[in-house]
């Protein structure tokens, strides 16, 4: 079942169950994958990864408004962000412990034969591709950064 048929049977739900929260971020997601589907050179469906992309695009647009909406003392604006996010977290793939990272990304490296620095752009490259949607982007730089200066 794609993404956007799961996300149309959970919106019919909310609806059904009158859950505000849910139906909004719904709507969201869905507006999004619409969006992406009829942008020039799209195919009919997107794919997963695509799919993937999508939802970490928007869960971190969330988490950044929320920081900013804690940060101004705005607790009712925070509470939808929060209830928004964890609505958004649910169509993702489970997120990777730091050590799952860090397993990962010295196997790229020693399969790509990187040696220091100047491979960086090789192994996040791959180390992006692989682990898409289940480790953020920051995190996987610093642990490269790591493996590769020692």
């Amino acid at each position: 079942m794609s993404l956007k048929q799961r996300v149309e049977a959970d919106l019919k739900e909310a609806m059904r169950a009158k859950d505000q929260d849910k139906l909004r971020a719904l709507r969201g997601i869905k507006s999004m994958i619409l969006l992406a589907e009829t942008e020039k050179g799209a195919g009919d469906e997107l794919t997963e990864a695509a799919e993937i992309q999508l939802l970490t695009k928007a869960a971190k647009q969330r988490k950044e408004s929320l920081e900013t909406f804690e940060q101004q003392g705005r607790d009712d604006l925070a509470a939808k962000e929060r209830s928004e996010l964890d609505v958004i977290s649910r169509y993702l793939p489970q997120p990777l412990s730091e050590e799952e990272i860090r397993d990962a990304i010295e196997k790229i490296i020693q399969e790509e034969g990187a040696s220091g620095m100047k491979d960086m752009g090789k192994v996040m490259g791959r180390a992006s591709q692989e682990l898409a949607g289940r480790a953020d982007g920051k995190t996987m730089s610093t642990i490269t950064r790591q493996l590769l200066n020692q």
